[in-house]
């Protein structure tokens, strides 16, 4: 049987795991509730389908792996609630990925936090988040579905930069004590996702991060080094006008670490850090580094 992904919210995650697989020879069938992402992932080599509003049974029938990237609400996760028992009584699955965030660890004052760091999320978001990871293991736990959680640190990547922001003057440089975040390049995602898929272990957990957590304020400062622009001044955290959501983003800070996805899953990492990361968004623009 060809192997087929059938990808629940194929966004630029999973796109991303689609522009791999595509040309190995796997089908891919991606979901969106925009009619107007249509076109754009059809042209990519993928199935696209309007979801909610189209019959799903035929795809989940046909799908060899499962990849869920929507996003849960007050509600619960949208694809359990609508095909919990589509999904259960699927009969090809052999692997099930489902796209977190290591928001699910909360807030540590910088500290480091693994795979095995009980959860206690600061934010609505990340309790949504333990959730609906809890859902999906409930049903793991019910039917034996090859579930994997991958807990995503804050993605980057080609069109999802701080360059433009620091082009046009409106990068800012907010700064909080002890503030640290961790990152991973969307091109990074899609080959821990492709490791599991190569060698799947039903059950477990995968923070997919790079080496290096950083202060937001040092990842501008090298993006507008980079483009030989002056970085934009500090602002301190308090006093700064911020919007409600953009000033949740700092109600967490931790490290987190990533051994498992290199000791397990064999990976190394293609952008180690922030560093190696924008380099390479620059480079690809045609751009000459300094």
């Amino acid at each position: 049987m060809k192997n087929t992904l059938l990808s629940f919210g194929h966004g630029y995650s999973a796109q991303a795991l689609g522009r791999v697989l595509i040309p190995l020879g796997w089908r891919v069938i991606g979901t969106t509730r925009d009619a107007e992402n249509l076109p754009a992932i059809s042209g990519q080599g993928t199935e696209a389908l309007l979801w909610p509003g189209s019959d799903m049974s035929d795809a989940l029938a046909q799908a060899t792996h499962l990849l869920i990237s929507t996003a849960p609400d007050d509600a619960g996760d949208p694809v359990l609630k609508a095909l919990r028992d589509d999904i259960a009584n699927a009969p090809n699955l052999e692997w099930v990925g489902y796209l977190s965030t290591i928001g699910v660890y909360g807030n540590h004052d910088g500290a480091w936090v693994d795979e095995d760091t009980p959860l206690t999320p600061a934010t609505k978001r990340g309790q949504l988040r333990v959730k609906a990871e809890a859902a999906w293991q409930a049903l793991a736990a019910e039917t034996g579905l090859p579930l994997h959680i991958f807990r995503l640190a804050g993605i980057y990547g080609p069109g999802r930069g701080p360059f433009a922001k620091v082009r046009r003057g409106t990068a800012r440089r907010i700064v909080k004590k002890n503030q640290l975040f961790s990152r991973i390049h969307v091109e990074d995602i899609a080959q821990v996702l492709l490791a599991s898929i190569n060698h799947p272990d039903p059950g477990r957990i995968y923070n997919v991060c790079d080496d290096n957590p950083a202060p937001p304020q040092d990842v501008i400062a090298y993006a507008a080094e980079l483009l030989g622009l002056p970085a934009p001044p500090k602002e301190d955290f308090e006093a700064a006008e911020m919007a409600p959501m953009a000033r949740s983003f700092y109600a967490e800070s931790k490290s987190v670490h990533n051994d498992r996805i290199k000791d397990e899953l064999g990976v190394t990492l293609r952008y180690a850090s922030y560093r190696e990361g924008l380099q390479a968004l620059l480079q690809a623009e045609g751009r000459i580094l300094r």
